[in-house]
């Protein structure tokens, strides 16, 4: 039973996967991947902002706590001035403490100016290659549909393509068809002209009817002779035909008629 399974999911893959491959356009899977090299460029070039966008909040943080530091050094002088050490001395650890912050605030701003300069170096080669994948990607789409174009072109030529060959299909049934109609109508006058088959419209003879239609028309053809002989003659045409008439029964009265002698 395993087995039988085993090769039911077998031929259930294999055919998938050709029903796939016959569904997949190359065309369409370069544009695929090619959108998503674009989506990922994008991921990349967020990246890139939003780092610079920090670095630079740091760069404002640093500039605050700069002129705070300043501020609290000139404040440490005058109170010296003025004889206040102890206030000299505050302004001073307050002083101290801003410059802690801000060696803090340095190494941050240089390790985010290293990631940004990081991000931005693989953000300018992603898009040479995207760049390279999107020639090469149109390269690859034109090659195939010039390849498909001539091999539909060929497959027309050579008549093997499926709608040729629908289309020779159709003109070998038409052919058959028509010899097979073209058949019995022929065994069909055939048949009518033996007699084996009744005509309806009585159009049909047989070979007897055949036979007095010939005969009487060389009757005919007897009569029209002997008036145009008439006319030659210088005769009449009634005469002729009459004589002709009285010529043609005398030749179908029988030959042995009886005579009568005087006595």
């Amino acid at each position: 039973m395993s087995g039988v399974m085993k090769r039911m999911g077998m031929i259930f893959r294999a055919k998938a996967n050709k029903a796939l491959d016959r569904a997949e356009d190359p065309r369409e899977t370069l544009d695929y991947s090619y959108q998503k090299q674009l989506e990922l460029l994008q991921k990349v070039r967020r990246g890139v902002a939003d780092v610079a966008t920090s670095r630079k909040r740091l760069e404002l943080q640093l500039n605050q706590l700069q002129q705070q530091s300043t501020k609290l050094e000139d404040q440490g002088r005058k109170a010296l001035a003025l004889g206040r050490e102890d206030l000299a001395r505050e302004a001073l650890s307050r002083r101290a403490a801003l410059q802690q912050q801000v060696t803090d605030l340095e190494t941050q701003h240089s390790t985010l100016q290293g990631e940004e300069e990081k991000l931005t170096l693989a953000a300018q080669r992603l898009q040479a290659k995207v760049d390279a994948f999107r020639t090469k990607k149109e390269t690859i789409k034109a090659t195939y549909t010039a390849a498909q174009a001539q091999t539909r072109i060929g497959e027309a030529f050579s008549g093997i393509s499926e709608e040729m060959g629908d289309v020779g299909l159709a003109i070998q049934r038409a052919e058959d068809k028509t010899a097979q109609l073209q058949a019995r109508a022929g065994a069909i006058d055939e048949l009518l002209a033996s007699g084996a088959l009744d005509d309806p419209s009585g159009m049909a003879k047989d070979e007897i009817q055949a036979e007095l239609d010939r005969l009487s028309g060389g009757t005919d053809v007897e009569l029209e002779l002997q008036r145009m002989k008439a006319e030659l003659a210088g005769g009449s045409p009634q005469q002729a035909i009459e004589g002709g008439t009285g010529q043609a029964q005398s030749q179908q009265q029988p030959q042995d008629t009886p005579r009568f002698d005087k006595q």
